[in-house]
């Protein structure tokens, strides 16, 4: 798939989304409505933080980081516009059960600090061709 092509579909889809949680906004009461239509919001807006996050992380690192592959910056994007929308849709679940605290929200940017730091770990180790380990020479 073409940047070109990524970038048009993600567009259409983050727009359809946004389009999805603001008919979700006006047509579901939260007073009456049951579970259902809590997924349906919470959902629809992580979904749309996701698509808006990757486009306008991906639309900076272009610009800012022109020497890096486009499919990395893509990944990147994609990556931490999805801890970021999972902050706040987590903030907003907190919030709706009178949870959110200061201690909770430090305890929830350290723990997606952590899984971040981890798939950045994960991402960027490399493998040793065969034959590097002294084991393996020994054998």
């Amino acid at each position: 798939m073409t940047l070109k092509k990524y970038l048009l579909i993600m567009s259409i889809t983050t727009a359809i989304c946004w389009l999805i949680w603001t008919y979700v906004l006006w047509m579901i009461n939260p007073v009456l409505t049951n579970w259902i239509g809590f997924v349906l919001f919470y959902s629809s807006l992580f979904l749309a933080l996701i698509g808006t996050g990757a486009i306008f992380g991906f639309a900076v690192r272009f610009i800012a980081l022109k020497k890096e592959l486009a499919f990395r910056l893509v990944k990147e994007s994609f990556r931490q516009s999805f801890l970021f929308a999972l902050l706040i849709i987590i903030s907003l679940i907190l919030l709706s059960y009178n949870l959110f605290t200061w201690l909770n929200l430090i305890l929830l940017i350290f723990g997606l600090s952590v899984l971040e730091f981890f798939m950045l770990s994960f991402t960027t180790s490399k493998k040793r061709p065969v034959g590097t380990d002294v084991e393996e020479k020994l054998v």
